[in-house]
């Protein structure tokens, strides 16, 4: 089953945007703040959302909610756009299961070149002292 955000899990407003813009800067409000209460999404069975709910940990706002932010453009509709693709990428990087990582040994060959790359290192080490002149 596919992931949907309910328009009553979103929520949005436009401020103003920070850096240099103009005559416009202090009138217009092309930024977009967007709150997402991920606890509405649904098509998320858990691991998907324990996952979500690492991924954005630190983009969380006091109530629980996830804050995106997008002021790429200085339309706020595209930035609007843009920041519900954030969001819909963040959901669909946590519905990818992450592949368990299994043990392993190095090989008896991968050893011996390791120890042979060591040898090689100290011999070239060995020449890096002073010269000596007394011979």
């Amino acid at each position: 089953m596919k992931p949907v955000i309910p328009d009553s899990a979103v929520e949005w407003k436009g401020v103003r945007a920070s850096g240099p813009g103009g005559q416009n800067v202090n009138k217009v409000a092309s930024k977009v703040e967007l709150r997402v209460d991920l606890s509405q999404i649904t098509g998320l069975d858990e691991g998907a959302r324990a996952r979500l709910r690492s991924l954005t940990a630190s983009r969380l706002d006091a109530s629980g909610r996830l804050l995106v932010t997008s002021q790429i453009t200085r339309d706020q509709g595209r930035n609007l756009e843009d920041a519900l693709a954030k969001v819909r990428a963040l959901v669909g990087q946590a519905l990818v299961v992450p592949k368990a990582r299994r043990a392993t040994r190095p090989s008896r060959a991968a050893k011996a070149r390791r120890v042979d790359e060591k040898k090689l290192d100290a011999r070239r080490k060995v020449n890096r002292g002073r010269a000596s002149f007394d011979e």
